[in-house]
């Protein structure tokens, strides 16, 4: 059943933000932001509401629009920049607020007063396109406006937007007439950024999962950071190994710094090694090394992340930056066994990864993430036949995780879980909520909510969402095209469900029961058979008594669909026990 609320639109779409930001931030903090409050009531909201507009979202640096036709987008934004040039024409260069708009004719999905989809991303991708003072447009848009209004566009040919899968037509509006628009090279408001995968230098390749874990961990801190635009830790692992100059992950990745380095583990000595390289110039902004004691890792973890925030935003963030925060442990050891179970987790190897995530409480039980990602294990272990012993440790370790550090993202999304997988939707969504807000890069709590919208009755949500985040590029999880499959098949289309699953290259048993059941109803019933066999060399006793239990539907109908097509693939309804031979 769609959610009523969410509707599907074709809307003219104008995103705008502020050149130079950072810049003019850096310059006059106060003053910057008292004079893009006063602009945004005094030009921007009236221009908008002038041309029947209405303003959707708003950020400290841009916003976005939505109108009702294509001719009063392109007219408001040109209005907006008559006025921009209007009132710099009295500043002083160094303090003049330019915009770049982009206005895009697309598919949108409208929830609760929010308006997203790729109509919207498109429009916020060309609008990086537009010069300081100008406007993009798509062609849609091109060709919808004709001769209606009396401007003149600059083909600028096919271009190729980030995470957008085919290319899009956009066309350059110079500035109004009678603008004054100086040239300006000031970066884009938000520096966007890459930490590629640490090197492993130990010699040993079984220290791989040290390196792999301790550049999540600077992913994770840098998107802390509102100022910056961070990319996904599954993004930046694309490019292990695969020998690209920076240039290359840049623009493949959309970002214009990247961060790389290298790690060393000798004994009880570490030795690491990092630098931020400007993708554009090619140039080092900063390099440093690192020896310590292993123990010592958090500290050089803090320095890396200060370091880096203080070249790219200024001292604006240096404060934050500095500020002490809790470190998640004091042992090396109880961190090397996280790190070695978080890696068996990514490979979907979480049953294995339990006994090291509980070593390492042993050795801290202070140690939060460690308690967090052993709920994370117990519970995705757990999903199919669900033990109530293990699920009783999975509470109390996200409980747990959540006392020690309740504003940690990982604490929020282990409960997030927990919940999930025990059916009590509500206290999911505030856990997955308080999650992505504390770290909204984590596209992993963004996979997993849309499984939460999925089973709370909203797969179509859950397929926007999932689609989304599939968008983001090719270097999503696997288990993504799972999730995917899933909602698919509580959405009755089996087809696609079964493709999505079947293109999955390691599956857990939920995964392979979907595609059973999805390949039953298709009448394929030899195929469902065989996959259910697979289902049962991994659990020989599973019963659709056990999935029963297991549930987490909010809407008994949409769990009797699954059982309904479960029990025509040819599970057993209840696991009989073998005689003893005698």
């Amino acid at each position: 059943m769609v959610d009523k609320s969410v509707q599907r639109r074709l809307a003219a779409i104008l995103a705008a933000d502020v050149v130079g930001y950072s810049r003019l931030m850096g310059v006059d903090e106060d003053g910057t932001l008292a004079v893009v409050r006063n602009l945004r009531a005094e030009v921007i909201e009236t221009r908008i509401a002038e041309h029947q507009g209405r303003l959707f979202k708003s950020m400290g640096d841009g916003f976005l629009a939505e109108f009702p036709s294509v001719v009063k987008a392109v007219a408001c934004a040109v209005a907006l920049q008559k006025d921009m040039a209007a009132r710099n024409a009295e500043l002083s260069e160094d303090r003049a607020i330019q915009l770049r708009i982009g206005v895009n004719l697309g598919d949108v999905i409208a929830e609760d007063g929010d308006v997203f989809g790729e109509g919207v991303n498109v429009a916020a991708r060309i609008e990086g396109l537009a010069p300081a003072g100008g406007i993009a447009v798509t062609g849609m848009v091109h060709d919808n406006v004709g001769s209606r209004l009396d401007l003149s566009f600059e083909d600028m040919g096919e271009q190729q937007l980030k995470n957008i899968a085919q290319p899009v037509r956009v066309y350059s509006l110079g500035a109004p007439s009678g603008t004054s628009v100086r040239s300006t090279a000031v970066e884009r408001i938000k520096p966007s950024i890459a930490v590629l995968p640490f090197t492993n230098m130990s010699g040993d390749p079984g220290q791989q999962y040290i390196s792999d874990g301790i550049t999540e961990d600077i992913i994770t801190e840098l998107a802390r950071f509102h100022g910056l635009s961070v990319v996904a830790r599954h993004a930046s692992f694309h490019f292990a190994n695969k020998g690209k100059s920076h240039s290359e992950v840049a623009r493949e990745l959309g970002v214009a710094y990247v961060v790389e380095g290298s790690l060393r583990k000798l004994g009880d000595r570490i030795r690491i090694t990092a630098q931020l390289v400007d993708a554009i110039t090619g140039t080092h902004v900063w390099a440093d090394r690192y020896d310590r004691d292993a123990q010592d890792i958090f500290a050089v973890q803090d320095l890396v992340v200060a370091a880096i925030v203080t070249m790219l935003e200024g001292r604006m963030y240096a404060a934050e930056a500095a500020k002490a925060r809790a470190k998640p442990t004091t042992s090396w050891s109880a961190y090397d066994c996280l790190l070695q179970g978080r890696n068996l987790c990514d490979h979907q190897r979480d049953a294995e990864a339990v006994p090291l995530l509980e070593r390492a409480i042993a050795v801290d039980p202070h140690f939060a993430l460690a308690h967090a990602w052993l709920a994370i294990a117990l519970t995705i272990s757990n999903i199919i036949v669900l033990d109530d012993d293990q699920m009783a440790k999975a509470e109390s370790a996200s409980k747990q995780a959540l006392e020690l550090d309740a504003n940690d993202a990982t604490s929020h999304w282990a409960r997030a879980l927990y919940y999930l997988w025990t059916g009590d939707h509500d206290r999911s969504r505030f856990h997955f909520d308080r999650a992505l807000t504390l770290n909204p890069a984590d596209i992993q709590i963004k996979g997993d909510y849309a499984n939460w919208q999925r089973a709370s009755g909203r797969p179509a949500d859950a397929l926007a969402t999932i689609d989304a985040a599939i968008g983001l590029g090719p270097f999503v999880p696997d288990w993504f095209a799972a999730v995917r499959g899933l909602t698919l098949f509580d959405l009755a289309r089996y087809a696609d469900a079964v493709e999505a699953l079947e293109s999955v290259p390691v599956q857990r048993s939920s995964g392979l029961l979907y595609l059973a059941a999805a390949r039953a109803q298709l009448g394929d019933l030899t195929g469902a058979s065989e996959v259910i066999a697979k289902v049962k060399l991994v659990k020989p006793d599973l019963s659709l008594r056990n999935v029963i239990q297991v549930l987490h539907y909010a809407r008994p109908e949409a769990q009797q669909h699954l059982i309904d097509a479960l029990r025509k693939a040819g599970l057993p309804e209840q696991y009989v026990r073998p005689l003893r031979a005698s």
